[in-house]
């Protein structure tokens, strides 16, 4: 494990593996670097780059530093590009894809960028959320309901079918997704109201891969579709045999070398 240190004073923690042009995973919701979403994508990836993987601010071995804002998590990604070499290329899955977008905005040395399953509503497709879903969770977790606060994401959130969730509550895994949950309002805030940010993107000037999963809802794919065309240079890539929830490593990790073949080794 390694660290660095983001200007407020959070203390992001890393992983670093493989060698060749730097490539930066960003987790989305429930995510730390430990994550299998991430850790078997590494394990491909880093025959051809040195990846990078973080647990963001209030994850995994990362400290967290009140108050919170979506600028403090582009200024971590920041740092985590600086301690890379200062520049690299960033690939983020479902909310940490519209974190990696946020960041590629603000102007960090981000030379190209993966985005997978930006989970964004296009003219409604996606399954409406409570008007007050940012909020209830947010309550939920200043409450101290922090188990609570985990379904009701999953449940309304995500679209996990209520049973489903009920029966992980009593399975070693939730303690951890408990301690993730005041991490879910961060996610909501990434997000913001769900609309594809057609400004930022249009504003990028890297070639953009945008992936999806052929398995994944309908609305994944007029995400992806209508982010790649809102950028200059941006690409809609479909996967064959791939959801949203269990992406085959191997495949994604193909798609991105793809991308990424004319700066990466090997």
């Amino acid at each position: 494990m390694h660290t660095t240190s983001s200007p407020d004073g959070t203390t992001l923690a890393f992983d670093r593996t493989g060698d060749g042009p730097a490539l930066v995973l960003v987790a989305g919701a429930f995510g730390t670097r430990d994550h299998p979403s991430l850790t078997g994508l590494a394990g491909h990836l880093s025959e051809h780059a040195t990846v990078y993987r973080y647990d963001r601010r209030g994850r995994g071995d990362s400290t967290d530093t009140p108050p919170y804002a979506v600028e403090r998590e582009v200024e971590d990604l920041a740092a985590v590009v600086d301690a890379a070499g200062g520049r690299a290329h960033v690939y983020g899955l479902s909310s940490g894809a519209a974190l990696a977008v946020r960041a590629a905005a603000a102007g960090l040395p981000i030379d190209r960028l993966i985005l997978h399953e930006p989970p964004y509503d296009v003219d409604g497709a996606r399954p409406a959320l409570p008007a007050d879903f940012a909020e209830r969770v947010a309550a939920l977790v200043a409450g101290g309901r922090n188990g609570d606060a985990v379904e009701y994401f999953m449940t309304r959130g995500m679209g996990l079918p209520a049973e489903m969730v009920a029966s992980m509550r009593p399975s070693p895994m939730w303690a951890g997704l408990e301690r993730l949950a005041p991490t879910l309002v961060h996610d909501n805030a990434v997000m913001g109201d769900n609309a594809v940010p057609v400004a930022d993107l249009g504003g990028l000037a890297q070639p953009v891969l945008v992936l999806s999963g052929e398995l994944s809802p309908g609305w994944f794919h007029r995400a992806a579709a209508a982010v790649a065309a809102a950028c200059p240079d941006g690409r809609h890539r479909a996967l064959p045999g791939q959801s949203h929830f269990a992406p085959d490593d191997a495949a994604v990790a193909a798609a991105v070398i793809e991308f990424l073949k004319p700066v990466i080794s090997g």
